[in-house]
C-alpha cells in the first residue's frame, strides 16, 4: 500500500498504446494548440492595439482570450510530450501545479462568462446606465474579482486534495490531473470534506448558470420588440457568440462531472474531458469572430499592417 508520501510522480491516462497513434494524437493535440494559440492571440492583439475595441465587452472577452490560453496550456503540452517521449508520468509537483493552474483558470473563466453575460444585459436591457454600470473601474474591479476568485478557490481545493492520504496507487484516470480522478486515489474518509466543498462549489456554480439563463430571457425578450432588422441583428451579433460559448462551456463541463457511473468509461471520460478542456479554447475565438464585424474589421486592419 502506497500512501502520498511515498509518490513521487502520477501516471496519465494515455490516449492510445501504439506507436502510430500516439504520434497521430500529437500531431492533432499540437494542430489544435497552434490554432488556440494563434486565435486567442490575434484576439488579445486587435483588442489591445484597436481603439474602437476599448470597451468593456472586448476588455471581458481580451481577459476570456487570457484564460484560454493558459487553460490549455496547463494540459496540453504535457500530453503531447507524453505521447511524443511514449511516457505517462507525471511528478508530484507538476500534477499539483496541473490541478492548480486549470482549477483557478477554469474557474475564473466561468466567473467571466457571467461577467459577459451581465455585460450584455445592461448594453440591451439598460443601455442608459451602461456608462455608469459598467465604467472602467467597475470592468477592473469585476475582471479583479474574477480572477482573485479563481486564485482562492484553486488554492483551496488544491490545498485540501494534496492533503489526503493516497493508498489506491498512483494511476490517474484522465490525460491530465484533475480533483474528482486525485480523489479516487484517497484512502482516508476524510476525502468526503473535498467532496462537500465540491457540492458547495457545484451550487455556486449553479447559481451563476441562473443568472446567465436569466440575463438572456431578459435580453432576448427585449431584442425581439427591436422594430428594425438592422436593430436586431446587431444586438443578436453580440450576444449570440457568448450564448454559443457558454452553452458549449457549461454542457460539456456538467456532463463531464455529472454524467451517470452507468455509462461511464475510459474512453467516454477521455473524448469528454477533450471536449471541455481542450476543444473551447481553440473554438471560442472562431465563434467570438465568426458574427463579430467589429471584431472582422479590426483583425483585417492588423493583418494588412
Amino acid at each position: 500500500m502506497s500512501n502520498s508520501s511515498s509518490i513521487t510522480e502520477f501516471l496519465l491516462l494515455a490516449f492510445a498504446d501504439t506507436r502510430e497513434l500516439q504520434l497521430l494524437h500529437f500531431w492533432l493535440f499540437l494542430g489544435i494548440y497552434l490554432a488556440a494559440l494563434l486565435g486567442n492571440g490575434l484576439i488579445i492583439t486587435a483588442v489591445a492595439c484597436d481603439h474602437r475595441l476599448h470597451t468593456p465587452m472586448y476588455f471581458f472577452l481580451l481577459n476570456l482570450s487570457l484564460l484560454d490560453l493558459g487553460s490549455i496550456s496547463t494540459t496540453v503540452p504535457k500530453s503531447m510530450a507524453n505521447s511524443l517521449w511514449d511516457s505517462r508520468a507525471i511528478s508530484y509537483s507538476g500534477c499539483t501545479a496541473q490541478v492548480f493552474f486549470f482549477t483557478f483558470l477554469f474557474v475564473a473563466e466561468y466567473c467571466v462568462l457571467t461577467i459577459m453575460a451581465y455585460d450584455r444585459y445592461v448594453a440591451i436591457c439598460q443601455p442608459l446606465h451602461y456608462g455608469t454600470l459598467l465604467g472602467s473601474r467597475a470592468c477592473v474591479h469585476m475582471a479583479a474579482a474574477a480572477w482573485g476568485s479563481g486564485f482562492l478557490y484553486a488554492v483551496l481545493h488544491t490545498a485540501n486534495t494534496f492533503s489526503l492520504p493516497l493508498c489506491q496507487g498512483n494511476a490517474v484516470d484522465q490525460f491530465f490531473c484533475e480533483i474528482p480522478q486525485i480523489l479516487k486515489l484517497s484512502c482516508s474518509r476524510s476525502y468526503l470534506t473535498e467532496v462537500g466543498l465540491l457540492v458547495l462549489s457545484a451550487c455556486l456554480a449553479f447559481g451563476c448558470f441562473v443568472f446567465i439563463l436569466f440575463s438572456y430571457v431578459q435580453i432576448f425578450r427585449v431584442v425581439l420588440r427591436i422594430p428594425s432588422d438592422q436593430g436586431r441583428h446587431k444586438a443578436f451579433s453580440t450576444c449570440l457568440p457568448h450564448l454559443a460559448v457558454v452553452s458549449l462551456f457549461i454542457s460539456t463541463a456538467t456532463f463531464a462531472y455529472l454524467k451517470p457511473p452507468s455509462i461511464s468509461s475510459p474512453v467516454l471520460d477521455l473524448v469528454v474531458a477533450v471536449l471541455y478542456s481542450v476543444v473551447p479554447p481553440a473554438v471560442n475565438p472562431l465563434l467570438y469572430s465568426m458574427r463579430n464585424q467589429e471584431l472582422k474589421d479590426a483583425l483585417r486592419k492588423m493583418m494588412n499592417g
